[in-house]
C-alpha cells in the first residue's frame, strides 16, 4: 500500500531529510488544572518543543473499573499507583471545555496543538483544532477506531509499544486504507522510568521499519530516562520524537516521575541539533574542512639521499614521509616511479613530482 514519505504538520515537513520534530506530551501532567496546562505549554515551547500534546480520555471510555478490579491487583507501572486504576483515570481526565482555550494558548505560544484521543466523542470535539493525531500503543488492535481516526485525513502518528510486527502490519494497513499520511513510531511501553528500560528500547526496530516500509516517516515515543535513546533514534532515522513533559518530577501523579523537565528537554533538543548536521548524506568524500589535512597528514614519496640528474630511481632511493604536497606521489604509486630517470637533481627529503622524471 502507498504512503507519503513526506508529511506536513503545522507547516513543518516531516521526512528523512528534515530536522527532528519534538512533541512534548503533557498528557496528564496538567493535574486537572487549566492554568498548569497553560503554563506547561509555554514552558515546552521555551524548551524547544515543536508541538504540545494532551491525552483526551474519560475514565468510563478507556477503562473498565470492574475489569481492573477483577485482575486482583495492579501490575506493571500501575503497581505504584496509590488509588484504583479507574479512580486515577477519573482524576486525570482532560476537561473538554479546555479544548478551544488551550488550542488558542498553543497558537499564541507558536507551538502545534495535538492530542491522543481515546474515544469518538473526543475526536469530534477536537478535530477542527488539531493538525495531526497520535494513536497510543494500547489501541494498536482497536482497528475500528484506528480506521475512524485515519479517516479524518490528518497525519497519524502510530505508536507501537508492547506490539509485534504482525500487530504493526495490521494497524498500518488499517491506517493506509484511509490516509497515506503516517509516522510509524517505535515505542517501549514501560512507564517506570527505570534505567534498566534501556535494555528494552530496541532502537534497531527503526532499521526493521525502514526496511519493511522504505521511505516511511519514522519516530520514537520514548519513556526511557534522559535523551540517550533519542539521539540514537535520530541517528537511525527517527524524525518525530515524543516524550512526556512536566515542570517538576517530584509532583504527585502517574507521569511526572519519568517526564522530561524544561532543563532536560532543552538539553535533549540542543544535543539533537548538534547531531543532525553530523549525520551527513552518506557519501564518502574528502570534506572541505579536510583538504589541508590531506597535505599535512598523508605521506608522499621523498628522496632518501641526494641524487644527480640522470639517476635511475631505485626503491631504496625513496621513503614515505609527511607532508604530501599537491601533485606529489602517494606511496601506493611506488611502482610508477622505480626505474625512471631523473631530469633534475634532487636533495635528501625532497618530494618527488612527475616533472622531475623523464
Amino acid at each position: 500500500m502507498r504512503y507519503d514519505g513526506s508529511i506536513i504538520i503545522g507547516g513543518r515537513e516531516i521526512s528523512i531529510a528534515s530536522p527532528a520534530y519534538f512533541i512534548a506530551d503533557i498528557a496528564a501532567n496538567h493535574d486537572g488544572d487549566f492554568e498548569r496546562a497553560e503554563t506547561l505549554i509555554y514552558l515546552a515551547k521555551e524548551a524547544g518543543a515543536d508541538a504540545v500534546k494532551f491525552q483526551h480520555f474519560l475514565a468510563a471510555k478507556i477503562v473498565s473499573d470492574r475489569g481492573f478490579r477483577a485482575l486482583g491487583g495492579q501490575s506493571a507501572h500501575q503497581a505504584e499507583w496509590k488509588k484504583p486504576v479507574y479512580e486515577i483515570y477519573r482524576q486525570y481526565e482532560f476537561d473538554r471545555s479546555w479544548n478551544e482555550k488551550l488550542a488558542a494558548v498553543a497558537k499564541k505560544a507558536e507551538v502545534e496543538f495535538m492530542t491522543t484521543p481515546y474515544d469518538v466523542e473526543a475526536v469530534e470535539g477536537i478535530d477542527s483544532l488539531v493538525g495531526a493525531y497520535k494513536i497510543g500503543s494500547g489501541d494498536i488492535t482497536w482497528l475500528q477506531f484506528v480506521s475512524f481516526l485515519a479517516g479524518k485525513g490528518k497525519p497519524i502518528l502510530l505508536a507501537t509499544g508492547a506490539a509485534d510486527m504482525a500487530d504493526v502490519e495490521r494497524c498500518v494497513e488499517a491506517v493506509l486504507v484511509r490516509t497515506r499520511k503516517i509516522v510509524l513510531m517505535q515505542c517501549n511501553t514501560n512507564y517506570t522510568g527505570s534505567i534498566e528500560n534501556f535494555r528494552s528500547v530496541n532502537l534497531n526496530v527503526l532499521r526493521s521499519f525502514a526496511l519493511h516500509y522504505p521511505g516511511m516517516a519514522l519516530g520514537l515515543s520514548d519513556h526511557a530516562p534522559g535523551h540517550a535513546a533519542v539521539l540514537g533514534a535520530v541517528a537511525l532515522g527517527a524524525r518525530v520524537i515524543e516524550k512526556h513533559f512536566t515542570d517538576d518530577n517530584a509532583r504527585e501523579g502517574p507521569d511526572h516521575r519519568f517526564s522530561m523537565t524544561p532543563k532536560s528537554w532543552r538539553e535533549m533538543v540542543d544535543r539533537t541539533r548538534e547531531l543532525e548536521p553530523a549525520m551527513g548524506d552518506g557519501v564518502k568524500r574528502v570534506e572541505a574542512n579536510e583538504v589541508q589535512a590531506i597535505i599535512v597528514q598523508r605521506r608522499c614519496l621523498r628522496l632518501t639521499r641526494n641524487l644527480e640528474t640522470g639517476t635511475v630511481l631505485a626503491e631504496s632511493d625513496l621513503e614515505a614521509l609527511r607532508p604530501a604536497p599537491v601533485g606529489s606521489y602517494d606511496p601506493y604509486r611506488l611502482s610508477e616511479v622505480v626505474g625512471r630517470r631523473l631530469i633534475r637533481a634532487k636533495i635528501t627529503g625532497d618530494a618527488l613530482y612527475p616533472a622531475d622524471m623523464e
